[in-house]
């Protein structure tokens, strides 16, 4: 530790993504990263925008984005955020909305960048213990807080909350902000967009990482009432006034533009879950419902660091958590069918 460090980074314990192996012929199902590529129109779009205009600074609004954004989802652009992927949206909505007279609320299992943040910005947080199904019980969450967090669907579960117990969730708390994360929501879920116009403390987050296939351009938003979205502005400006960089909002408003193309391969992830889901039962898995672009999955005769080992060694890579109440479950992405079938024929000479 550097004795020029302030008393704030001594103390943080950051988070640690998902590993980027430099292996080359790795079937790489440890990330949740979309195993189709972007459209062909993102693909264009970047290109047509790679000229002597980025000598150019970005729209430091970024209102030709904002507008798409606005125009698929049916809100206004006033009620539109836009980051560098969400993880900045995330940190912004931590930074700008939590009150810190009482407890942030969120999920002992959940995203683990969220006591990560809580830690940043000196947030003092509760955890709400899941059920032993690991599911999400939103009158667990009607006590005095600060603000609650959760993705939804949960990660690294995979479960979904339905919209009608979001609203409960909301109608008995109504004086601190409510954030849904809705990073894998495309995967089957159905979006709490919807319900920004009824409740002014609602704010919902999505990414263009996963269903969009463009994790490598880092781009996030949140949408809810416009009084939220201009706190997060008064933070951004604060920090960096011109947070998307001109391609990275070509290729974004590409995606959504193409629709058929993000439908087309929303299904074929849904359907190859499906297909992995009924495999690993076959081995003797027991699988929590997914829907998200991945399953969580343990074996009650097997040790779930030792399967992982045992898949890398024969490269295949997926995720193991250490914490101890899924420490033997294995997160794992889906992948294109022939990945699916490799991470399948080796577990079933493991198991």
């Amino acid at each position: 530790m550097s004795q020029f460090w302030s008393p704030i980074v001594h103390d943080l314990e950051p988070y640690v993504p998902g590993e980027q192996p430099k292996v080359a012929n790795l079937v790489k199902l440890n990330t949740n990263e979309n195993p189709y590529g972007p459209s062909p129109k993102v693909i264009a779009a970047i290109q047509q925008a790679a000229d002597d205009s980025l000598r150019l600074y970005p729209d430091p609004d970024s209102s030709k984005l904002k507008r798409t954004l606005a125009d698929y989802y049916h809100v206004k652009c006033e009620n539109v955020f836009v980051g560098n992927g969400s993880d900045e949206v995330l940190a912004h909505i931590f930074n700008a909305l939590f009150q810190h007279q009482s407890p942030l609320l969120f999920p002992d299992i959940t995203y683990s960048f969220y006591p990560v943040y809580c830690k940043l910005y000196q947030i003092d947080y509760q955890t709400i213990a899941l059920g032993d199904d690991l599911s999400i019980d939103v009158q667990d969450y009607n006590q005095p807080n600060g603000g609650i967090i959760f993705p939804n669907p949960n990660a690294p579960t995979g479960r979904v909350l339905a919209l009608t117990e979001i609203e409960a969730l909301l109608n008995f708390n109504q004086d601190s902000v409510v954030v849904i994360d809705e990073a894998y929501i495309d995967f089957g879920g159905e979006s709490a967009i919807r319900l920004v116009d009824k409740y002014p403390n609602l704010l919902v987050t999505q990414t263009v990482s996963k269903s969009r296939s463009l994790a490598g351009i880092r781009l996030g938003f949140a949408i809810g009432h416009q009084d939220l979205i201009e706190a997060l502005v008064r933070v951004k400006d604060s920090f960096n006034s011109y947070p998307l960089d001109s391609l990275a909002t070509e290729a974004a408003i590409a995606a959504f533009d193409d629709q058929a193309y993000f439908e087309q391969t929303c299904q074929k992830i849904m359907a190859s879950r499906d297909d992995v889901v009924t495999g690993l039962s076959q081995l003797g898995f027991e699988i929590i419902p997914s829907t998200a672009n991945f399953i969580f999955a343990k074996h009650h005769q097997h040790n779930a660091e030792e399967l992982a080992s045992g898949l890398r060694q024969q490269g295949v890579i997926v995720r193991h958590f250490k914490q101890d109440r899924i420490k033997q479950f294995l997160r794992i992405t889906i992948g294109t069918d022939a990945e699916n079938q490799q991470l399948l024929s080796v577990l079933k000479q493991l198991v």
